[in-house]
């Protein structure tokens, strides 16, 4: 009989174990996260392909809107983590998440409604009324990206450091985690609705998203409730002057007010939402200047961090081509990889990213965070070497005689017509012969679908280095990321994390957006190897930033054995840290 009993206490308890993780606040954290990404990737792919489909297979559309979003989030990071600062986490979270998800609903009805009567409004006003649906999507569109980077900075950036408590090894887990899905959901979400806007349409696309936004709102803000139910100490949040105030009793050793007291007065000013001062009036000048206030203040705490070096080292790794971007995909076609070989290569990206999230957890635990991210740095530099030489390579179209414009500008100045390729429809398009894609009809299409316009086949090791050293890349560049975004969640004071983590992504942002305005300036297949140059440049000006803030931080010890004791050198010794995790 207690042999029999054993294996069965057994399986309860392991029973016990698996219905305990799956309940726990981590684990509905990571079901939120991933409902939310997948949303969001979801979305970000359609709308670029709904924007096209709707401006007569014109790239323009899109433009616009990536250049509205940069400017949004690179001018408002700063405020709105300033907002997530200063109110509630529940607060901040649900109305995210809410904002969020009801401006996709609306834009998908709005979508919906365009494609039904296209044909009416383009006829109603002179076609201004649908110029204003175009003005009126791009908007909404905008919103919902500046709610989810509210949500991205309170769940990521603070809920996930609150979670994991003091242990800075369960942290680490649950950043790669994070991580793991974002890199399934960047792959697998585009994969789904593609296939249903490839079988059904567009508008059957915008239904299915704008169904699915308004279920996952749902089970999102019930996940959001129960892990603030079982995590406490989400309640208990600091303003700056509380955290100044509690810096002070510490240093003085006051013993007129105990500890206990202490946290007790906290806990009834987050409940309260309200201090017992006297409400002072504001005129309408000082509400006017207070974002520009913001902002700067913003900025002004951003540089003063001790991770500063860190964050610009990861924002500078955005100044690049070399990702699984539109620009590479695109110089992937002239080059005649095909699609099916370009999807392979993504999967295996995301393979490689999932590798590096690994790798960190690993590095972390025997070399410390900050040593992470200079071996990450090493090991992203170094695969990189490989575009660099790709450039030089047999089957490289690098020709720098060649002027960016020189085919449209010459053909302008002749009074020439642009080449066209009849659509479906009866209806000419423009091909640019810049030797880039064009999108017909929501599919890329190589420039020169005409066969006497077809060039040569070219030799594949120029391209197949490039992707091979992409590829490899993403091993360190994950890692990486991972060791910034931890020094950033163990090093900025609570009261910060949302402006400064706001300012990150504004950076981000800027540095994404130069990338972009560089290869408008020279968008021709012949000045890519250029654009690689430069953006092997700016990741190793990234990792000299890192390296001069390591060794900042650890001095002498820097190049110093492996130590079995990462806390040891995980943050203790950045100087200025005051934050706690």
């Amino acid at each position: 009989m207690a042999r029999e009993a054993g294996p069965a206490s057994e399986r309860q308890r392991r029973c016990g174990a698996l219905v305990g993780y799956f309940t726990s606040a981590k684990f509905l954290l990571y079901l939120g996260h991933a409902l939310s990404t997948w949303g969001d990737r979801m979305w970000h792919f359609a709308v670029s392909v709904f924007l096209v489909e709707l401006y007569g297979n014109s790239l323009l559309l899109t433009a616009v809107y990536g250049l509205v979003v940069a400017g949004s989030v690179l001018l408002l990071g700063a405020i709105i983590g300033d907002w997530v600062d200063k109110n509630s986490r529940l607060k901040v979270a649900q109305t995210s998440l809410v904002v969020q998800n009801a401006s996709v609903i609306l834009c998908g009805i709005i979508l919906m409604v365009i494609f039904l009567f296209k044909a009416q409004l383009l006829t109603l006003y002179h076609g201004w009324l649908l110029t204003m649906c175009y003005i009126l999507v791009i908007t909404i569109a905008n919103i919902a990206n500046l709610a989810s980077t509210a949500t991205a900075i309170t769940i990521q950036r603070d809920w996930i450091v609150v979670v994991a408590g003091e242990d800075r090894s369960k942290l680490a887990d649950m950043n790669a985690t994070i991580r793991r899905i974002d890199q399934l959901t960047n792959i697998l979400a585009p994969m789904a609705v593609g296939q249903i806007m490839t079988f059904g349409s567009p508008m059957i696309g915008c239904g299915f998203i704008s169904g699915w936004n308004l279920m996952s709102m749902c089970v999102e803000y019930l996940l959001l409730w129960k892990v603030y139910q079982k995590t406490p100490t989400l309640a208990l949040k600091c303003s700056k002057a509380e955290e100044s105030e509690l810096k002070q009793l510490n240093v003085k050793k006051e013993n007129d007010m105990k500890p206990a007291e202490g946290v007790q007065l906290i806990v009834e000013k987050d409940v309260t939402g309200f201090e017992p001062q006297q409400e002072k009036e504001v005129s309408c000048a000082a509400r006017i200047a207070e974002p520009f206030i913001t902002f700067r203040d913003g900025w002004v705490a951003y540089y003063n961090q001790p991770v500063f070096l860190a964050g610009m080292g990861l924002a500078f790794l955005y100044m690049t081509v070399l990702g699984f971007d539109c620009i590479t995909t695109g110089y992937a076609y002239t080059q005649g990889l095909s699609g099916s070989v370009l999807s392979l290569l993504m999967g295996a990206s995301a393979i490689t990213g999932i590798m590096g999230t690994v790798a960190f957890t690993w590095l972390r635990r025997k070399c410390g965070l900050i040593r992470t991210g200079l071996i990450s740095g090493v090991a992203q530099f170094s695969c990189l070497v490989l575009c660099a030489i790709s450039v030089f390579m047999p089957g490289s179209p690098l020709d720098l005689t060649v002027s960016p414009f020189a085919d449209i500008s010459a053909r302008l100045f002749e009074n020439e017509p642009l080449p066209t390729i009849a659509s479906p429809g009866g209806e000419p398009e423009v091909a640019f012969t810049t030797g880039m894609p064009i999108l017909l009809n929501g599919s890329i299409t190589p420039a020169y679908a005409d066969p006497e316009m077809s060039p040569e086949p070219v030799p594949l090791i120029s391209v197949s280095l490039l992707f091979a050293g992409v590829i490899a890349a993403r091993v360190g560049l994950w890692s990486f990321d991972l060791t910034v975004t931890q020094l950033l969640q163990e090093n900025v004071a609570e009261s910060e994390r949302g402006i400064i983590n706001g300012v990150q992504n504004s950076m981000n942002y800027l540095l994404d957006l130069l990338h972009f305005i560089m290869v408008i300036l020279a968008p021709n297949p012949e000045a890519f190897g250029l654009l690689v140059l430069i953006s092997v440049s700016f990741v190793a000006m990234g990792h000299m930033m890192y390296f001069r803030f390591a060794q900042k931080s650890l001095g002498k010890q820097l190049f110093a054995c492996c130590t079995p004791d990462p806390e040891a050198v995980s943050d203790s010794s950045l100087p200025g840290n005051t934050s706690t995790v």
